[in-house]
């Protein structure tokens, strides 16, 4: 049997899948996330032991855990996690939402090194220009860490002692030459850092150590080995199997991702497309990224004192574009605007937006940033035609005509299952453990598929115009 921990946002979730990929039980464990100022969003490590801990006892508890092998790890990438000689963490994750470090990440990108080396734009989100702004703001913490952790691979560091990540996560560092895959020293020392403070490399499908045994006896098991894992979206890629060259997926979680599956190392920053390693061997990956997806619905839930559900249960069929325009730029964006610093905008507002019309102007509003998206990765070389469809927004039959609509690309949900990163991660454990290959990673039955409405392409078409002209005009204020 094999486990796959998901450290999520705003949980981690635990799944025991046995040799057929079959679930035998699962568990989540809620997080908080701190803001105590605005762009800043922290998480406390120790919440995620906590919660690891508690995950392995309650798999324990419903089933039979003994016979555990592997456990794989998938987590939240990008986070700045600083630890002392001790293995202490020394401050509060930064996340992968924390926007503070703008300006060092303005200055690294300004680099032509960090680009050249990484293949990606240095977004504020990532890991280097948040440690390049602890260095300059709490030079105390800085001088004291011996680890720099991404918030899995401290997972990690709780459940083996060992200090280790893996490709598809590093790469989110700007610290990692992606086409050799390895640390780039030369960036590290751009950085007042070396190769001792970051962790060693393994390939996700690798072994990256073993279960502390006062871990391994919660489960009543012996030797348990834990895989190298993945940064969230490429274990979502393993578990949607979406690996072969032109796969793809679009991710409708807090955040939004449009992911593309690569046979080969493509960057191109300019485009602010996100080109990372991806968990297997001699694969990479492109991202769009989008910052706010279901994040902008659930705010609005909280603006009108009504849950998502209530928002979006009642609209029907496909309707034209709402005359009402909505910026999802709640904290910043990354594809293709690379801007930190704007915020979400409502236009065209009068006195008959309500409560419905505002909910299908945020949905579009997604909808129109992931064709943004969608324009950075087809300006890259990449093509799509389809792709699966994820995440909790993905229940919304609504969103998806919409979205598959704007894209003009079919859209196919998954049938009722788990298909996401903490299989993905279970499975990777199954490829490190018993050597099993990325063959066993199949894409999952689809439930319903979702076409493009021809009849209101243009009108969608016409309207992401309108929201890039809108774009470009708010942009500075």
């Amino acid at each position: 049997m094999f486990i796959g921990l998901d450290l999520g946002t705003s949980s981690l979730k635990a799944i025991l899948i046995n040799d057929e990929q079959n679930i035998l039980a699962e568990h989540t464990v809620p997080l908080t996330v701190q803001r105590p100022h605005d762009g800043w969003s922290e998480q406390d490590p120790a919440s995620w032991f906590d919660a690891a801990e508690n995950a392995l006892n309650a798999l324990a508890a419903i089933t039979d855990c003994r016979t555990v092998t592997g456990i794989g790890l998938s987590g939240h990438m990008h986070g700045a996690t600083l630890f002392d000689a001790q293995d202490v963490p020394l401050r509060p994750c930064m996340l992968w939402n924390d926007t503070r470090s703008y300006v060092e990440a303005d200055e690294m990108d300004n680099t032509a090194l960090f680009r050249q080396t990484t293949g990606n734009i240095v977004f504020p989100g990532f890991t280097a220009p948040k440690v390049e702004w602890l260095r300059r703001n709490e030079p105390d913490i800085f001088d004291r860490a011996t680890k720099i952790l991404l918030p899995k691979d401290a997972l990690r560091l709780f459940l083996t002692g060992e200090s280790v990540s893996e490709m598809s996560d590093a790469a989110g560092t700007a610290w990692l030459d992606t086409g050799k895959r390895d640390w780039s020293e030369a960036l590290l020392d751009v950085c007042h850092l070396t190769r001792a403070h970051m962790p060693a490399l393994v390939e996700g499908s690798a072994p990256s150590g073993k279960l502390r045994p006062a871990l391994a006896a919660i489960l009543g098991a012996d030797n348990v080995t834990v895989a190298g894992g993945a940064g969230d979206n490429a274990a979502a890629a393993i578990g949607a199997g979406v690996i072969d060259d032109g796969t793809a997926f679009l991710s409708l979680g807090t955040s939004g991702v449009l992911f593309a599956a690569n046979n080969a190392y493509r960057p191109s920053p300019a485009s602010a497309v996100h080109s990372f390693c991806h968990a297997v061997p001699d694969t990479w990956h492109q991202m769009g990224v989008i910052l706010a997806a279901t994040d902008a619905l659930e705010w609005l839930a909280r603006l009108t004192g009504q849950t998502t559900m209530t928002l979006t249960e009642d609209l029907g069929a496909l309707k034209a574009p709402a005359p009402t325009l909505f910026l999802p730029y709640l904290g910043g964006e990354r594809t293709p605007h690379n801007n930190a610093q704007i915020r979400g905008q409502f236009l065209h507002l009068d006195h008959a937006t309500d409560a419905a019309a505002a909910t299908r102007a945020v949905l579009e509003g997604v909808a129109y940033a992931f064709a943004d998206c969608r324009d950075a990765l087809v300006g890259t070389g990449t093509r799509l035609q389809s792709a699966l469809a994820l995440g909790g927004g993905a229940k919304s039959d609504y969103w998806l005509q919409v979205l598959a609509t704007v894209l003009d690309i079919e859209l196919h949900r998954p049938a009722a299952g788990e298909f996401g990163a903490a299989l993905g991660a279970a499975r990777l454990a199954m490829m490190a453990t018993i050597g099993a290959d990325q063959s066993i990673a199949t894409m999952p039955p689809i439930a319903s598929s979702f076409e493009p409405n021809q009849t209101l392409k243009q009108a969608f078409a016409e309207a992401h115009h309108r929201y890039q002209s809108a774009y470009s005009v708010v942009k500075d204020l």
